[in-house]
């Protein structure tokens, strides 16, 4: 059996990596090759492109990287139509994935969807594009499976792969040793993004706001895997406050009291893991003047979103600015204002946790084989 999987960000490896591993305890002898980054390939995956190399942020920001990411994908369609594979698995990623899903839907090849591009957000017009070309959507939304129902597109709730992770085991004492950080001091969390441009638009505002916020605080700020440590470090460099780097976002999140996070997944990661934040977020200005008229929601953070109300603050563009940001994380120090978030956090995770045994992934292998008429 061989499966293309399409992985083209950070929090799509991962989905990827967990979808290969479930996958292989069915069928042991599955091939999988496509998009994705190193926590795919550690599992034998067989990257004929490197998610980092095609995942840019912003609509201005994609028209430079076009030539090259269309290069990439043509690359990537001569490797279907020689490895015939099985089935196609995209994750996320729309801008990419959808028109790979029609280069593969040509070539009679089954796609399947798993982990929903934010359709219900904006640009909703592509849905039509899915109902074409993909077989089955497999949300990790419970609100999703509305949306895609009301559009006649077939699909199946197989809950949140985040939910399925357990709390980091290693102690403060132990994470402090390793990061070079102070067990004694309260430590803020600091998520600019997992990609270059997310980083170079947020991060110089973060280290304004760690500045403010001052020395008597200690700042950790876990690299994603889809950037270049080094490269983060040479960034970090310009602050007057120390910020420690760190691999391991989760026990970052975890061990530190608050956390600044910029929009996306980690905004999930952040609630799941039960700490309180501050969204925020910076485009560049062409970026935001073309893309928000096309956005279709009041909200940015998605345990917003998933709550149906504002529980977590969000500041967007020039709203982000260090002084309130400051500002509003000592409120969330200590104080009613954190015990209501961490009861609303807890809301959020109860929704998204699963009733059984089974992860999100083990659901969506499970389903992806039944529709292939394949026996585990």
């Amino acid at each position: 059996m061989r499966i293309l999987i399409s992985a083209g960000e950070a929090s799509g490896e991962l989905y990827g990596a967990g979808l290969i591993e479930a996958l292989r305890r069915r069928v042991p002898a599955a091939e999988f090759f496509g998009v994705g980054g190193q926590r795919m390939r550690d599992l034998g995956f067989d990257t004929v492109i490197d998610a980092h190399s095609i995942s840019v942020v912003g609509l201005a920001e994609v028209v430079s990287h076009l030539p090259k990411i269309y290069g990439e994908f043509k690359r990537l369609v001569r490797e279907a139509e020689q490895r015939k594979p099985d089935a196609a698995i995209l994750i996320d990623f729309p801008d990419f994935n959808l028109r790979l899903a029609r280069e593969l839907h040509k070539r009679k090849i089954p796609v399947f969807y798993y982990v929903s591009p934010q359709l219900w957000a904006w640009r909703q017009g592509r849905i039509n594009q899915i109902r074409k070309y993909v077989r089955k959507m497999f949300v990790i939304f419970p609100f999703e499976t509305d949306f895609y129902r009301k559009h006649n597109v077939a699909v199946e709730y197989v809950g949140h792969p985040l939910a399925d992770e357990a709390m980091p085991a290693i102690s403060r004492d132990a994470f402090a040793a390793e990061n070079h950080l102070d067990a004694s001091k309260i430590w803020i969390a600091l998520l600019p993004g997992s990609r270059r441009k997310e980083v170079m638009l947020n991060l110089p505002r973060m280290l304004e706001t760690a500045e403010q916020l001052g020395y008597h605080h200690q700042f950790v700020l876990p690299v994603a895997s889809s950037l270049d440590p080094e490269w983060v470090r040479s960034k970090t460099s310009q602050s007057k406050i120390p910020i420690s780097l760190s691999r391991d976002s989760r026990a970052s999140l975890f061990h530190s009291r608050v956390a600044i996070v910029a929009s996306g997944t980690a905004t999930l990661e952040t609630a799941l893991i039960g700490t309180p934040f501050v969204m925020v977020y910076r485009v560049s200005p062409p970026t935001w003047l073309l893309g928000r008229p096309l956005v279709k929601v009041d909200r940015f953070a998605m345990p917003n979103l998933i709550a149906g109300r504002d529980i977590v603050p969000e500041f967007v563009q020039s709203d982000f600015r260090p002084k309130t940001i400051s500002d509003k994380v000592r409120h969330l120090l200590d104080g009613p204002e954190r015990d209501h978030m961490v009861a609303d956090l807890k809301e959020v995770r109860a929704k998204l946790q699963s009733q059984d045994s089974e992860t999100a992934a083990e659901r969506a292998a499970a389903a992806i084989l039944d529709g292939l008429a394949i026996k585990s």
